[in-house]
């Protein structure tokens, strides 16, 4: 009987730490005949048997990736610490070589804008009278940039917009090729464009803005020359961001759920309510971003700059006059016929290009996240 019990509660312990109660009816035949009438002859007995609570083991859960894995894995991490590790060693590089012309010069490499090298009746380099500053190719390299952005940012995202949303298939494919392919051309050819065929219209334009707004300090023009300005640097520029900024704008519009669109659309409003309620807000942050990355390359960019632009080493606010510059077209102009000293100037001054892409492309992430948090 006792084994039974116990076999019936290994059975019925399907959940653990429970007590069963078995209650059960034992009526002897005999007692029918031996005990006298009037005694019960079915005695109750009932016995408890409390099972012990049953702890699963615990399961280790790993994940033992395959041997491709590993190596696609190897490959990734290497790829992005090497991106980290080539501009470390530039910055080193830079620094390196900068220090001595940093530390000389102090503050007044990026407050003054002299950039003359004194040389001794021997050709020495005269220290104390060799001067290096960068403030006027700094101004410039931010007035030609902006100028870029100002221009080529509105074309770039209604170019995004009318491919998205608005151009047939096989127009869109031409156009899309076709911002591709400006993409891939190198900087000379826009240079050679800008100075050949983009100078002349430029002119006139720069009249017409002279003409009609010169109360405008940027637009006053203190002396008759217009070719060669930083307006015409900035068309450049503006032109040669408009495939990064169009094809990121692009992308970004493109992922813009669909049931959203459908849900503007179901409420009654038109294609222009349904971009500004939902395709903008959505893409916000991946516009600025493609914003970001078009003002790193104008800010970069070097031999176009040199080409349309007549570097002056004057600080000149005026877009319309023939006198500007920026740091990198400044490198060029001095490198190939700099001293052993002056490269170390060249040098400091990549320097401070270098950082200052660092700074707009950091600001351009904050800008990215708070833009992403809100606008999504």
């Amino acid at each position: 009987m006792a084994q039974g019990l116990d076999w019936m509660a290994r059975k019925a312990g399907l959940v653990a730490g429970v007590g069963f109660h078995f209650s059960f009816t034992w009526c002897s035949p005999i007692g029918f005949f031996v005990l006298p009438i009037g005694v019960n002859h079915c005695p109750v007995s009932s016995t408890v048997i409390q099972t012990p609570p049953v702890i699963p083991a615990k399961r280790e859960i790993t994940t033992k990736p395959r041997f491709s894995d590993k190596v696609f894995r190897g490959v990734v991490t290497g790829g992005g610490l090497s991106s980290l590790i080539i501009l470390g060693l530039i910055l080193i590089f830079l620094l390196w070589n900068g220090y001595t012309i940093l530390k000389s010069q102090g503050a007044h490499f990026l407050t003054s804008s002299a950039w003359q090298a004194a040389t001794t009746d021997s050709g020495a380099i005269d220290v104390k009278n060799t001067h290096f500053g960068l403030a006027a190719m700094l101004v410039g390299t931010m007035i030609v940039a902006l100028i870029a952005i100002v221009v080529g940012v509105p074309i770039s995202v209604g170019a995004a917009i009318y491919l998205t949303f608005y151009a047939p298939g096989s127009i869109k494919k031409i156009m899309v090729t076709a911002i591709d392919l400006m993409a891939a051309f190198p900087s000379v050819l826009f240079g050679l464009w800008g100075f050949f065929v983009l100078e002349s219209s430029g002119e006139y334009w720069a009249k017409l803005l002279t003409k009609y707004f010169s109360w405008i300090p940027f637009f006053k023009l203190p002396a008759p020359y217009v070719s060669r300005s930083p307006f015409i640097a900035g068309l450049v520029l503006a032109v040669m961001i408009i495939p990064i900024v169009t094809s990121v704008s692009r992308e970004i519009f493109s992922q813009t759920p669909l049931d959203r669109i459908q849900a503007a659309y179901a409420l009654g409003g038109t294609r222009f309510a349904m971009l500004r309620a939902v395709a903008f807000p959505y893409a916000r942050s991946g516009i600025v971003g493609g914003v970001m990355l078009g003002l790193g390359r104008a800010m970069g960019e070097t031999v176009a700059v040199y080409t349309v632009l007549n570097i002056v080493y004057q600080v000149n606010w005026h877009i319309l006059f023939s006198a500007g510059g920026n740091v990198a077209s400044m490198i060029l102009l001095k490198f190939g016929e700099a001293s052993p000293y002056e490269v170390k100037a060249l040098m400091a001054a990549g320097l401070v290009l270098f950082i200052l892409t660092l700074i707009v492309n950091s600001l351009a992430n904050v800008i990215v996240s708070r833009t992403g948090k809100s606008g999504r």
